[in-house]
């Protein structure tokens, strides 16, 4: 059963969505994304200061939206990739999740405006991303952040890109210490049980994954890359430790479990959440539910006990 509290924020979410029209183009999904976020916003976490930077990668100029605590001293830092099916969100839409995380860890976030697809199509976003840790580790003493203690996460869309950049600088000194995937995406396959039990969402349907999937990967080729879907690298070991989160009531849960299983037969240290009673998304629905608050708290925990072993 899908908690209560989430069913009243679903009517809120589903009535703001609503206004799109019919066949709007993805230009429009992303400006009404903007707009619901802002209306949905959160007050800001008092004790949080925010500032800009650029990252250029590949000739593009990558914004970072950077949320430091107020303590003073060499902070550790989460890498944070918003969600929105690699088409639609930015480091603005997801602040809500950004700002607690920052403080309640007493630590800085950084948040990925990565390229979207359909304009820029695998590998572009990755390659941003991993551009973006190489260059936060390398400036770790401007930024004011503790080079041994860098972390990545993401949500949705935004996991798959921190799961395949520990793939992608696996071995080098700008691999995370840590990963922190909540509800991922890591194949697109789409077999697992969970993509037929939860195919009318909430939130998510599997009817437009095909399309959103390969919009992204550009290719059916890439539908397989280990950079574009994880689950398939030929190798999970020597990746950093992971708390994966998933939701009972989402069509990705199954990708989940799937990865929770790959990185635990490599030997990788992993902690799981099943996310019971909840459903794709739900860290949008703090306002409303209880459950899915202690859920961040158990994750920026579980980092702050990661950052502490260091």
């Amino acid at each position: 059963m899908i908690n209560p509290d989430i069913k009243t924020f679903l009517a809120t979410w589903e009535s703001s969505w609503a206004v799109l029209p019919a066949a709007a183009p993805v230009t429009d999904r992303r400006l009404l994304f903007e707009y619901i976020a802002e209306k949905m916003r959160l007050p800001q976490p008092e004790g949080i200061a925010l500032s800009t930077a650029f990252v250029t990668s590949e000739g593009r100029n990558v914004l970072l939206r950077i949320e430091r605590h107020e303590s003073s001293g060499a902070q550790p830092c989460l890498i944070y990739m918003h969600g929105g099916a690699w088409m639609q969100g930015s480091p603005m839409t997801h602040a809500d999740i950004t700002s607690r995380i920052a403080a309640a860890g007493r630590q800085t976030v950084i948040s990925v405006d990565y390229a979207l697809a359909p304009e820029h199509p695998f590998p572009k976003a990755i390659h941003e991303v991993m551009d973006v840790a190489r260059w936060v580790r390398d400036n770790a003493e401007t930024l004011g952040i503790d080079p041994a203690r860098i972390a990545i996460g993401g949500d949705s869309a935004g996991a798959n890109l921190a799961a395949a950049a520990c793939l992608g600088l696996r071995g080098t000194e700008a691999a995370p210490m840590a990963q922190l995937l909540v509800y991922p995406c890591v194949h697109f396959e789409m077999a697992y049980p969970s993509y037929q039990e939860n195919a009318d969402g909430p939130l998510i349907q599997t009817k437009h994954m095909g399309a959103t999937n390969l919009m992204y990967c550009g290719s059916e080729e890439n539908l397989t890359h280990p950079l574009a879907a994880p689950l398939h690298a030929k190798s999970h070991d020597d990746l950093p430790p992971a708390f994966i989160a998933v939701a009972e009531h989402d069509p990705l849960r199954d990708d989940g479990y799937a990865y929770a299983e790959k990185l635990g037969a490599a030997g990788v240290d992993v902690t799981f959440d099943a996310g019971k009673g909840l459903i794709h998304g739900y860290l949008r629905a703090m306002e409303y539910c209880e459950d899915t608050r202690t859920k961040l708290t158990e994750m920026t925990a579980w980092l702050g006990r990661r950052y502490a072993e260091v």
